[in-house]
């Protein structure tokens, strides 16, 4: 039975940071085990210009702790007012990796987020052009559709007729969690991508919703039926190199994630490697793990894999249920198992 698993030190392609006191209380989490990240922009205001990706960018670098080799990976957020030359230039620069859609009032801090497809146009054509990934939050928002329904809508009504109208756009579908998208995803070329998270690989909305309401296990996209996670799982854990890992760790204090209209997100930093590598190996897949965490991704943004290490150990794992911050305590996911596995 393996006891220890050696894999290049791993990326995350979804990450959120916040900023401020929150920033520095949550990146350690990350950079303890991932050497680069795709930073969501998805601040108050939101980064949309190259200036604002380059202040953003400073202050995660500040925050690094001493010792720590960490890159954050910059993207900018998409609105109808995006100007498609500051974009080629703030790619250009090696500035930032990826535009971030959000299709207006998806999900946290998505009020400019896109109405209008037609409007961005001009910027995905230029993005198609010069090679830079989009990253979608592929959901509707038409309160007509429901919620759990809202990605598989999403692909049909808005991500294939762009993909179809713009030809060569790379684009990442982030935290899929649908059945759906995995079959999509499995059929088109090597222009697409999905990310997929850890907490989408662990929990179904049963565990959201049976035997009282769970708030730190709500996250949007909302997690769906069994069937759904166990699509999820087989994707992740295929070595199929359209899947990577996307964490979509997103603190917020435990006060905001309680409230009577609580905040979505799951945050999985500290522990999703040791979750990922129980998972992997409950579906017999240890072997496709590095593929997942740290090939894959690297492939997909065309950028070298990390040449250094780290090994996990089944020797046991204990995170902490919460972090202290300036701002109030922030749970960390639960899997609701014991985790067996642990980063050394």
């Amino acid at each position: 039975m393996t006891q220890s698993l050696t894999i290049r030190r791993p990326d995350d392609w979804h990450l959120h940071l916040r900023d401020g006191a929150m920033l520095q209380a949550v990146l350690p989490a990350t950079t303890a085990h991932f050497a680069r990240a795709i930073i969501m922009p998805n601040l108050v205001p939101p980064v949309v210009t190259s200036a604002q990706a380059m202040e953003y960018r400073d202050r995660i670098l500040a925050a690094v702790p001493e010792g720590a080799d960490f890159k954050p990976l910059m993207t900018l957020y998409l609105t109808e007012d995006t100007n498609p030359a500051d974009v080629a230039a703030a790619q250009a620069s090696g500035l930032v990796q990826a535009v971030k859609l959000y299709p207006a009032g998806a999900t946290t801090n998505s009020a400019s987020g896109v109405s209008n497809f037609d409007k961005v146009r001009p910027v995905l054509e230029k993005m198609a052009e010069i090679g830079l990934p989009l990253c979608v939050h592929g959901e509707v928002t038409d309160p007509g559709i429901d919620i759990f329904d809202r990605e598989a809508v999403f692909i049909d009504r808005v991500l294939d007729p762009i993909r179809l109208s713009t030809p060569g756009l790379r684009v990442v579908m982030e935290h899929i969690t649908t059945k759906d998208a995995v079959d999509y995803a499995r059929t088109q070329d090597d222009t697409l991508g999905a990310t997929i998270t850890t907490h989408h690989l662990v929990i179904n909305r049963n565990h959201i919703l049976a035997g009282g309401i769970k708030p730190h296990y709500y996250c949007l996209p909302v997690a769906k039926r069994e069937e759904h996670r166990l699509a999820l799982r087989a994707a992740a854990t295929s070595g199929d190199a359209r899947f990577f890992l996307g964490t979509d760790s997103a603190p917020h204090t435990d006060a905001n994630k309680l409230l009577p209209c609580g905040c979505a997100g799951c945050f999985t930093a500290p522990n999703t490697l040791s979750i990922l590598a129980q998972v992997f190996e409950e579906d017999g897949a240890l072997d496709q793990l590095e593929g997942f965490t740290s090939l894959n991704g690297p492939a997909f943004y065309r950028l070298p894999a990390n040449t250094d290490t780290i090994t996990l150990e089944k020797s046991g794992a204990n995170y902490p249920s919460h972090i202290d911050t300036a701002d109030g305590l922030v749970t960390v996911f639960d899997p609701g198992f014991p985790l067996d596995w642990a980063v050394r």
